[in-house]
């Protein structure tokens, strides 16, 4: 790869949460690289006949999708998603998020061209884990979590752009869908030095990209199969919202003069027990459904903070979607207006459309 190459990979990815150390720029476009040399072009899969059925007709869907997301959702029409990759790995990467003791508010790497990010992502699993440890013994909560995809922002479809993934490709068909709405939103529209504002734009472009996928394009067994996954999902979704609410009152207390630490401990325990013992009646409500446990298991403040960015203003965004008449090019305009304001306006404004639908 040519030197110029190399340096674009540098600056351009995304996941690149830190820019301090040598070491973890080295592992990421390393990742990075390895992940780009092992895609082919789905063409390419699905004639190779060693390849087996089941991993073809996955394939065959993903481009279904893909085309579906150019054609109906306006999304972007280049290289990404055209290709495909086993990484014989669970996660394409691994991040870490980190919060202090009494606050939701994550941990945030800054680097030049990305601005900054509430996590720091790693290729190895092992080295997130050891970052987490580190982070833990400065005294901060963390969470370390694998990621099935991650966005290059489009800044790279000249070298074959993002690949669909082992990772995902055997998802359900509307989870599928969701995954590739949802990456693809992230090259319409990045606004730096905002998280909150990327991924929850990206969330409300997935669950109505997939929702309209589902209804135009779905069997009646994906859209059984997506409703009852979806609606585990917006039930969790909406405890964690409940706990989040309640852990950030406890936390405001925090910012008097003279906090009495060993009260907010003990109010922050009775809330972190509150919602584990919701969260296994609402398991039982589900028939066992266990795919929550680990999460619970390892809920804190970083584990929070880190599910509200995908959250938080995705209501907002819905309503934005409404008031432009369902019509994807006027939403996306909408949103670019949006993050064109300073970020108090635009937080400002995403909370107005927000209660006006809300009291509508």
């Amino acid at each position: 790869m040519r030197v110029l190459q190399f340096l674009a990979l540098v600056l351009l990815t995304p996941w690149l949460a830190g820019c301090a150390d040598t070491r973890y720029y080295l592992q990421s476009v390393g990742g990075h690289l390895q992940m780009m040399q092992a895609a082919r072009p789905v063409t390419q899969w699905l004639a190779d006949e060693s390849v087996e059925p089941a991993l073809k007709q996955r394939l065959a869907l993903a481009q279904r999708i893909r085309s579906f997301a150019v054609t109906e959702l306006h999304l972007p029409d280049n290289a990404s998603y055209q290709r495909y990759a086993d990484l014989q790995r669970r996660a394409v990467v691994w991040n870490v998020v980190a919060a202090p003791e009494f606050s939701l508010t994550l941990k945030t790497w800054c680097f030049p061209v990305m601005g900054c990010v509430g996590y720091r992502g790693y290729f190895s699993e092992a080295e997130a884990r050891a970052k987490g440890r580190e982070l833990a013994a400065a005294g901060l909560e963390t969470s370390v979590y694998g990621v099935p995809a991650y966005s290059t922002l489009g800044w790279l479809n000249w070298a074959g752009g993002d690949p669909l993934l082992n990772t995902f490709i055997r998802y359900p068909e509307g989870e599928l869908a969701r995954m590739i709405f949802h990456e693809l939103a992230h090259q319409v529209l990045y606004v730096r030095d905002d998280t909150l504002f990327n991924e929850s734009f990206a969330t409300a472009v997935e669950r109505l990209g997939a929702e309209r996928w589902l209804a135009a394009q779905g069997s009646a067994a994906a859209r059984r199969e997506y409703a009852e996954f979806d609606g585990r999902r917006r039930q969790f979704r909406a405890l964690c919202l409940a706990t989040r609410t309640r852990l950030a009152r406890i936390y405001k207390q925090n910012e008097s003069t003279a906090p009495d630490k060993q009260a907010l401990l003990a109010m922050k325990n009775i809330a972190m027990q509150d919602f584990r013992d919701d969260y296994t009646r609402l398991k039982s409500s589900w028939g066992g459904y266990a795919g929550y446990d680990a999460w619970v298991a390892g809920a804190s403040n970083a584990a929070f903070g880190a599910q509200a960015a995908y959250d938080e203003l995705v209501p907002a965004f819905e309503a934005l979607f409404v008031a432009q008449g369902k019509d994807w090019s006027r939403f996306y305009d909408a949103v670019r207006h949006l993050a064109e304001m300073p970020a108090p306006e635009r937080a400002k404004a995403l909370k107005d459309i927000s209660t006006e639908h809300t009291s509508g």
